[in-house]
């Protein structure tokens, strides 16, 4: 059943994305929030197959911490899921995504037609200032930003070292930062064909404040309790390794 499913999706991907994609070229005069709304309407019609064909349903938790302004979302990165999900949970956001991502076919072309921050990770520090420039311009218009801090998607019960570029936006736009956790991994894996119906919790922290703060302590203040979090809600990817995560350490390093 569950690779039935999982063929299924892969056909509605393949299926519903190319018209999107086609239609986001013609909302191109368009205003860019009218635009946005448009083309992110995508992740409603998917995450409705991700709910009643696969089977993988959420929850939210703590809701009430939204701001009602716009702010840097620091979330923990496991899967695909969360960047369709988030898009539905929080206010009209962007992603910080890697350029190459605008190269994809279809899925690529799509991002390009609506506000976002693509970098080239390549740049080194010019990367950073690629992400200040860019998200301020995006947070100024009204966009939430989304930050994956430890870069890349990391499976349950693993971490990486958290990059500051995160907080190193919100501190310089004066925004604040709304941290994220949830074991979206533990039913869609990174690079998975087949996805595991079950119940995904996102967990919403309280809203951290960074006027007056320095970088890294607001890094740290996101990580500990994403981290924490992760823990607290979802012990059993931890018990192998007495409730630690296993830090990936990396490359080059």
């Amino acid at each position: 059943m569950i690779l039935l499913r999982s063929l299924l999706f892969a056909l509605v991907l393949t299926v519903v994305t190319p018209p999107y994609v086609f239609f986001g070229f013609l909302t191109f005069p368009l205003p860019h929030r009218i635009r946005h709304r448009i083309i992110t309407s995508w992740a409603d019609v998917v995450m409705w197959f991700v709910w009643h064909l696969l089977g993988i349903r959420y929850r939210v938790i703590g809701r009430e911490n939204i701001p009602p302004g716009p702010a840097v979302i620091l979330s923990k990165h496991q899967s695909a899921w969360e960047t369709m999900a988030l898009q539905i949970i929080f206010p009209a956001l962007c992603f910080v995504l890697k350029k190459e991502l605008l190269r994809v076919p279809f899925f690529g072309w799509g991002l390009a037609q609506i506000p976002g921050i693509a970098i080239d990770r390549a740049a080194g520090k010019d990367a950073l200032s690629q992400v200040v420039e860019q998200g301020k311009a995006r947070l100024s218009e009204g966009y939430w930003v989304v930050v994956f801090p430890e870069g890349t998607r990391v499976a349950p019960g693993t971490t990486r070292r958290y990059k500051v570029g995160g907080a190193f936006l919100a501190r310089r736009a004066g925004v604040p930062v709304v941290p994220v956790a949830h074991n979206a991994g533990e039913f869609w894996r990174r690079n998975a064909f087949l996805k595991r119906p079950g119940e995904i919790t996102v967990s919403i922290g309280p809203v951290i404040d960074v006027k007056g703060r320095k970088v890294e302590a607001i890094n740290r203040e996101a990580e500990e309790w994403i981290e924490g979090e992760m823990r607290r809600l979802f012990p059993h990817h931890y018990a192998a390794s007495g409730g630690e995560a296993v830090v990936i350490e990396e490359a080059g390093q």
